[in-house]
């Protein structure tokens, strides 16, 4: 993974615990704008969260902080 996915993807995370708490789910299209602005990053996340992880729709955003986070420090 990309590392500006990866850290969008913490910011992302960090940004809707604070705000909604550790309840709070997103899903993979949270972190981008509402226009395909990026569409190489999207169809990354996109294939990480389907393909890769096979997640449903919604996951909770500690979650995927936490995968995403594991994953950086093993680079």
């Amino acid at each position: 993974m990309q590392d500006v996915l990866r850290k969008k993807i913490i910011a992302v995370c960090d940004n809707k615990i604070k705000q909604k708490g550790t309840d709070v789910g997103l899903s993979f299209y949270a972190f981008f704008a509402n226009k395909n602005d990026d569409p190489e990053l999207l169809m990354e996340a996109a294939t990480w969260w389907i393909m890769e992880k096979k997640f449903d729709h919604f996951e909770k955003a500690v979650k995927i902080r936490q995968l995403v986070t594991a994953m950086d420090m093993k680079d």
